[in-house]
C-alpha cells in the first residue's frame, strides 16, 4: 500500500483530496497547523501530524517512507496576505522549500503543489494559458510563484507537478471566513441575512470549479506519468461574471440581494483558464456546472446547519 503525505489536510480542499486517496486504498499521513483548517475536517483513517511546515521541527516529524507529497497547506487569501506578508511567505514559500529538501532527502517520487491563478496578475479578457507572463498583484501571488520557481530549480532532484487553482467552491468550504473564497463569501452573507456586500464591480469574472472536479484532477496529477514536470491550470475554461454568480445565488436563496461597496486589495479584475493542457495531459473532459454546483453547496449548508 503506497503511503502519501498530504499537507493542509484539515482544510477545505486538502480534506476532500485525502478522503479520495483513502478510498482508493492509499495509506495517508496528513499534516496541518490548524491555523485555518479544522480538526473535524480531517478524515478518519489517516495518521495526523499537527505542525507548521515552515519549522524544521515539524519536518522532522514526517515519515521517511512516503511515495508522494501533495502540498495543499498554506495561507490562501490574497487579501489576508497584505496583513502580514512575512507570515504569508513562511506559510506558502518556506514550507514548500522545506518539503522540497525533505522530498530530495527521502527520495520521494513526486510532489504535487497547490499554486494559484493569482500568479498571473492582470490578464486580458481571454483564456489564460500556463505560459502567460506571471506578474502577481498580491503578496500571496508572489509567494506562490516563488514556490513554483523553487520546484523548477530542484526538478532534477525531485519530480513535481504544479496545479494553478482557479476559484474552487463547494460543500465543506468555510462559510465563517469572509475574506477567502468568492462563492463561499457571497453564499454565507446571503444565508446569514440576505445582504451580500460585494467588494469591487460586478463586471469582474472568474473561473468557478466545483470541489469534486478538483479532487479528481488532484488524483490524476498524483498518479499519471503525463503530469510529471507540468504546470497545469485547474479551472473549467468557462467565464462567469460576478453579476452572473450573484444573480444565481439570489435566485436560489429567496429574499437575498447584493450591493457594491469598496474593493479588495490585490484583486484581479477578471480571469479564466485555458484548459487545453489539463485536457491533453490528464484527460479531463467534463465539469460540474455552476448551477448544479451551487445547488449542491446550498443543500449541504442547509443540512450541515440543521
Amino acid at each position: 500500500m503506497k503511503k502519501i503525505l498530504i499537507t493542509g489536510v484539515a482544510g477545505f480542499i486538502g480534506s476532500h483530496v485525502a478522503t479520495r486517496f483513502l478510498r482508493e486504498g492509499f495509506s495517508v499521513v496528513g499534516v496541518d497547523d490548524l491555523s485555518s483548517g479544522r480538526l473535524e475536517n480531517v478524515p478518519k483513517g489517516l495518521e495526523f501530524i499537527k505542525g507548521n511546515l515552515a519549522l524544521t521541527s515539524t519536518i522532522e516529524k514526517l515519515p521517511k517512507d512516503c511515495n508522494k507529497i501533495l502540498h495543499l497547506a498554506g495561507q490562501s487569501s490574497g487579501e489576508i496576505s497584505f496583513d502580514d506578508p512575512v507570515a504569508d511567505l513562511e506559510k506558502n514559500t518556506i514550507s514548500t522549500l522545506n518539503l522540497i529538501f525533505y522530498g530530495i532527502k527521502n527520495k520521494i517520487e513526486r510532489l504535487v503543489y497547490a499554486s494559484s491563478m493569482s500568479v498571473y496578475g492582470s490578464v486580458e479578457d481571454k483564456p489564460v494559458s500556463e505560459n502567460h507572463d506571471c506578474i502577481p498583484l498580491s503578496c500571496y501571488g508572489v509567494g506562490k510563484y516563488a514556490a513554483e520557481n523553487y520546484l523548477y530549480i530542484y526538478q532534477n532532484q525531485l519530480a513535481s507537478t504544479v496545479l494553478r487553482m482557479f476559484n474552487v467552491y463547494g460543500p465543506g468550504q468555510d462559510l465563517s471566513n469572509l475574506r477567502q473564497g468568492m462563492v463561499s463569501i457571497y453564499l454565507a452573507q446571503a444565508l446569514n441575512d440576505g445582504q451580500i456586500e460585494v467588494k469591487g464591480n460586478t463586471k469582474r469574472f472568474r473561473d468557478l470549479i466545483y470541489i469534486d472536479d478538483v479532487v479528481d484532477i488532484w488524483f490524476r496529477a498524483a498518479t499519471y506519468r503525463s503530469a510529471i514536470g507540468k504546470t497545469l491550470n485547474v479551472g473549467t475554461g468557462i467565464k462567469t461574471s460576478v453579476e452572473q454568480l450573484l444573480n444565481k445565488i439570489c435566485f436560489l436563496i429567496p429574499n437575498s440581494n447584493f450591493h457594491v461597496q469598496g474593493e479588495t486589495p490585490g484583486d484581479q479584475s477578471g480571469i479564466f483558464a485555458d484548459i487545453s493542457q489539463l485536457q491533453s495531459q490528464l484527460g479531463v473532459t467534463s465539469f460540474v456546472s455552476v448551477d448544479t454546483g451551487l445547488e449542491n453547496f446550498i443543500n449541504w449548508t442547509s443540512k450541515s446547519h440543521q
